[in-house]
């Protein structure tokens, strides 16, 4: 987060098991526990979208093979990114 981006005030209940854990993240980083919430959202927002660009690239690549086998093992990789294995 930038210096010069504004913060806002954000409320956010944890279940216990995750608190103790970013407690415990903070405590071994010597770092606050809202650091760590915050980098753990940061780098989740950062991994959704990469999902998701991964996800327009293997359709691309479907809509664009000729492949047989492999528009069969790219639609198998959309099913997994889509509803799990």
């Amino acid at each position: 987060m930038s210096t010069a981006e504004k913060s806002v005030r954000q409320s956010v209940t944890l279940p216990a098991r995750v608190a103790r854990r970013v407690k415990s993240l903070a405590k071994t980083s010597s770092t606050s526990a809202n650091r760590i919430i915050v980098d753990l959202i940061e780098a989740g927002i950062e991994a959704r979208q990469q999902e998701r660009k991964r996800f327009i690239e293997l359709a691309d690549r479907l809509a664009r093979s000729r492949d047989a086998e492999e528009q069969t093992r790219l639609k198998e990789e959309l099913a997994v990114m889509t509803f799990g294995e």
